[in-house]
């Protein structure tokens, strides 16, 4: 399981971020958050391609999310932005497994 910790201001590395993700769409709650994302409607121009896997078990590499509903069990709280500009990094989501993962640069 990874290891959740409060990540210091500029050092948020979503390559690194995989198991139970809680996606949180509240405003006020953004300070509890680990990080923030941008939903990208174009995967061209997003940082990360992400599988929701369906069993917990299988989200072990970066871009493999269980996607959670249960805030208190995720492994990473992650704001949903409606802002680009605002977010840590940005997202998009794949049907194919063997697509997810970071972008190489």
């Amino acid at each position: 399981m990874p290891f959740v910790a409060v990540a210091p201001a500029g050092s948020l590395e979503p390559c690194r971020i995989y198991g139970s993700v809680y996606l949180e769409r509240d405003p006020r709650r953004r300070g509890f958050c680990f990080g923030a994302v941008y939903e990208e409607p174009e995967e061209a121009f997003a940082d990360v391609l992400v599988f929701p896997e369906s069993n917990k078990l299988f989200a072990d590499k970066a871009g493999l999310w269980y996607l959670t509903d249960a805030r208190d069990f995720a492994d990473y709280v992650l704001f949903v932005s409606d802002n680009r500009s605002l977010a840590d990094f940005s997202i998009h989501y794949t049907k194919v497994r063997s697509f997810a993962g970071c972008r190489k640069n």
